[in-house]
C-alpha cells in the first residue's frame, strides 16, 4: 500500500504550542539568515555564502571562504523558503528567493555542474575527492531545495537546472564501463534523488539512487583505494587514518548490523535505504533498515531524540555509550532520525516510529533554536556547567549558550527547513486511510478514498491530551488511523457522543467513518520519572522527568548552582503548574534533598566529614526552552534519593 505525505499547501497550522515556532521560519528565521548569509549581521560568524556565488557568477572577484559545503547554507535556506511559501504565499519573500535562485543559475556550469568551491579552488579536481568533497552532499541539498520550491510555487526555473545538474550526475556514476564508480563521502544525494523521481517520473534519478546505496561498501574500500593514491590531498585533517566506519562504508549496507559512525551521514542514508525499500518493494533493505534503527533507539539515542554521543568526528560510538555532559547530538542528526523514522512508519503503518519521531521534535530540535530565532545549538547535551566549556578540551564542543551562527552552519537553516515542513509529519495518507501521526492544531484538505475531504483537528497538545477532530465532506467509507502514543493512558475514541471500542493495529486505532463527524480522542499523560537502562553508565542511579513527548530539565537560574548536588524524590509527587513563561507551558515542581555545600571547606578538596542534605523543591522546564534566560548550569538527568 502506497503511503504518501498530505502536501504542505493543503495544511494550515495554528497550534498553541508550535504556531510560535512555525511563525518564527517566515517573520524571523528566514530573514535574518538572509541577513547571515550576506554577511550583513555584527558579531556572527562570516557566511560568505552569497558572495561565494557572486564570485563563481562572475559578478565579483575573490576567493572562495568557508567550509566545503558551504553552499548548502543556501540550499537548505531555499528548502525552508519553498515550504513556507506552500502554506503563506508572500510576493516579496518570493522576488528575494527568484533573485537568489538566478544568481545561482548563473553559478551553475554550461554542463549543469554546480559547486561555488570547486568552481572557484580546485575546478580541475571535481567530482575527484568524493570522500571530503561533499560534492554530492551539497548537490543533494539543492535538489530537495529545488523541489521543494517547485512545489510552493509551481515555479521551474530552479527545478529545471537541478534537473541538468541531477542528468549530469546520473551521467557520471554508475556500474557502466567509463563511468565513475565511486559514492558519495556523505549521503544526501540519495534520498534527493528519489525525491526528483517522485516529481519528474524519470527513473534514471531512482536508479541511480539505487546505485549509489549498493555499491556502498562491497568490495574493497573505494575511500582507502581514493586515499591511496599518490596525488591525494585531505581536505580535512581529521580524517588521516580513516576509518570507513565514519561514513557507513565499511560494510555493504544490507550487511550493517549496527548504527555506525557520523550520526548525520548514517541517518540521510538510512531515510534513502527505506525510499528504495519502498519504490522497489526490497524487502532486505526494508529489513536492514528495521535492524539499523532498532539498534540506534534502543541502544544509542538519548532520551531527547539525541543521537550521534561523541564530540570526536560527530559519530555514534558503542551500545549505550550516552555521555549527558560531553556529548554531541547534532541537531541535524535529530532531524534526519525523524525524516528516516516518519519514512518507517509510513513503510510499516507502525506507531512506535512516530513516538521516537515525536520526541526528536519536541526536544532535541526545538532546543536547536532559541525563542526569538536568531540563535542556535550546534551541539545538544543534557548538562551543563559553563564555567567547563573550555576550548582545547573535552567540553569544547559545548556550549552554555545559543550562537547567531557558525563557521560550519548545517544546523540553523536545517532547523528553519524542518520547522517549515511540520505539516509533513502531521498527517500520512494511502488510498482509503488517512493516519494521523501527531497532534497540532490544524485545517486540511486530504485527498482520502478518491475524495478530498477536510479534517479540522483542535488541541492543546502537549500541555493538554484532548485532541478534536472534526470530519466534513465526506461522502464514502473512510478510515481513519490515530496514533496511540507510547507514554498514553486510558486512551479512547468518542464519535460524537459515542464511546467506540478501540481497534488498535500497531498503535494505530482504527476508525471507519461514512459522513460528516466529529471524533474527540483523550488521554492520560501525566509528569513522570524515567529511568535508563543500567547498562547506560552515566544515568545509573538517576532518574529524568517527562510529561508526554517532552523531557524536562533543571536551570540553575531556578534551582541555583551546582545542580549535581541535588537529589529528587520519587516515592513523592510531581506537580503541575501552568505559567506564561516560554510563551506559555507547563513547570513541573518536586521534593528533594540538596547536599549542604556550604559546610565544606572551598580549600579541602578530600575528607571523612559527613554529606548532610537539606530539604528543597525543585523546579523543572521543557528541555527545548534552556538557556532563553541567560547561561547557567542546566541538566536532564537527576540522582534519585533512596
Amino acid at each position: 500500500m502506497n503511503i504518501r505525505q498530505v502536501e504542505l499547501n493543503k495544511i494550515k497550522i495554528h497550534d498553541a504550542f508550535w504556531s510560535k515556532h512555525v511563525n518564527l521560519v517566515k517573520d524571523v528565521i528566514i530573514p535574518y539568515q538572509w541577513e547571515i548569509m550576506n554577511d550583513r549581521v555584527p558579531g556572527a560568524e562570516s557566511s560568505h555564502c552569497i558572495a561565494n556565488f557572486k564570485i563563481a557568477a562572475k559578478e565579483e572577484t575573490g576567493e572562495f571562504y568557508g567550509a566545503v559545503f558551504q553552499d548548502t547554507d543556501i540550499a537548505k535556506w531555499l528548502e525552508a523558503v519553498g515550504d513556507t511559501l506552500a502554506t503563506n504565499p508572500d510576493e516579496k519573500l518570493m522576488k528575494v528567493a527568484d533573485e537568489a535562485i538566478d544568481l545561482i543559475a548563473k553559478a551553475q556550469d554550461s554542463n549543469g555542474y554546480l559547486n561555488t568551491y570547486f568552481t572557484i579552488k580546485e575546478p580541475n579536481n571535481r567530482f575527484h575527492n568524493l570522500c571530503e568533497g561533499h560534492e554530492l552532499y551539497t548537490a543533494g541539498h539543492f535538489i530537495e531545495a529545488a523541489v521543494a520550491y517547485y512545489e510552493g510555487t509551481g515555479k521551474r526555473k530552479f527545478l529545471d537546472c537541478m534537473i541538468r545538474f541531477a542528468d549530469l550526475i546520473c551521467e557520471t556514476f554508475g556500474e557502466k564501463e567509463g563511468q565513475n564508480h565511486g559514492y558519495p563521502g556523505h549521503q544526501e544525494i540519495e534520498l534527493a534523488l528519489v525525491k526528483l523521481f517522485r516529481v519528474t517520473g524519470e527513473k534514471k534519478y531512482l536508479d541511480t539512487a539505487k546505485y549509489f546505496i549498493d555499491a556502498r561498501g562491497k568490495g574493497k574500500n573505494y575511500f582507502l583505494q581514493l586515499m591511496e593514491q599518490p596525488d591525494y590531498e585531505h581536505i580535512f585533517p581529521e580524517f588521516a587514518n580513516y576509518d570507513p566506519k565514519y561514513s557507513q562504508s565499511h560494510l555493504p549496507v544490507r550487511e550493517q548490523k549496527t548504527a555506525e559512525g557520523h550520526a548525520v551521514r548514517a541517518v540521510y542514508m538510512y531515510c534513502a535505504m527505506a525510499d528504495l525499500a519502498a519504490e522497489y518493494q526490497d524487502e532486505s533493505l526494508l529489513d536492514a533498515c528495521k535492524t539499523l534503527w532498532n539498534d540506534m533507539v534502543n541502544r544509542r539515542m538519548y532520551i531527547t531524540g539525541g543521537i550521534g554521543s561523541s564530540g570526536t568526528l560527530e559519530r555514534f560510538t558503542t551500545d549505550y555509550d550516552l555521555p549527558n555532559d560531553i556529548n554531541y547530538s547534532e541537531s541535524c542528526a535529530s532531524i534526519g532520525l525523524a525524516l528516516f523514522g516518519l519514512r518507517m512508519a509510513r513503510i510499516t503503518k507502525e506507531a512506535s516510529y512516530i513516538d521516537v519521531v515525536e520526541r526528536a521534535l519536541y526536544n532535541t530540535v526545538l532546543a536547536g533554536i532559541a525563542l526569538d530565532g536568531k540563535s542556535f545549538f550546534y551541539v545538544n547535551p543534557l548538562e551543563v556547567w559553563p564555567d567547563a566549556c573550555i576550548d582545547r578540551t573535552c567540553r569544547e564542543h559545548v556550549k552554555p549558550v545559543r550562537q547567531k551562527w557558525f563557521g560550519c552552519a548545517c544546523c540553523p537553516p536545517n532547523i528553519a527547513r524542518t520547522l517549515a515542513s511540520l505539516g509533513q509529519y502531521i498527517y500520512s495518507v494511502s488510498e482509503d486511510t488517512l493516519f494521523i501521526n501527531l497532534f497540532v492544531s490544524n485545517e486540511a484538505e486530504v485527498n482520502v478514498s478518491g475524495e478530498n475531504v477536510k479534517v479540522k483537528m483542535e488541541t492543546h497538545f502537549p500541555y493538554e491530551n484532548e485532541i478534536k477532530v472534526n470530519v466534513s465532506e465526506v461522502n464514502k467509507k473512510t478510515t481513519f488511523a490515530i496514533r496511540i502514543p507510547d507514554y498514553a493512558k486510558n486512551y479512547t475514541i468518542k464519535k460524537g457522543n459515542t464511546k467506540l471500542t478501540l481497534h488498535d493495529e500497531n498503535g494505530f486505532a482504527y476508525v471507519t467513518i461514512d459522513s460528516d463527524c466529529s471524533l474527540s480522542i483523550s488521554f492520560e499523560a501525566p509528569a513522570t520519572f524515567v529511568r535508563a537502562n543500567p547498562r547506560v553508565r552515566a544515568d545509573v542511579g538517576k532518574v529524568a522527568i517527562a510529561k508526554g513527548p517532552m523531557v524536562y530539565c533543571l536551570e540553575e537560574v531556578d534551582n541555583g548552582s551546582i545542580l549535581s548536588d541535588i537529589y529528587v524524590d520519587t516515592k513523592q509527587p510531581l506537580k503541575e503548574e501552568w505559567v506564561e513563561e516560554f510563551g506559555g507551558s507547563i513547570e513541573i515542581t518536586a521534593s528533594g534533598k540538596r547536599v549542604r555545600t556550604e559546610e565544606w571547606d572551598p580549600d579541602c578538596l578530600y575528607s571523612e566529614q559527613e554529606v548532610n542534605y537539606d530539604p528543597i523543591e525543585i523546579k523543572a522546564i521543557p528541555y527545548a526552552y534552556w538557556t532563553n534566560r541567560g547561561k547557567g548550569e542546566m541538566t536532564v538527568w537527576l540522582k534519585e534519593w533512596r
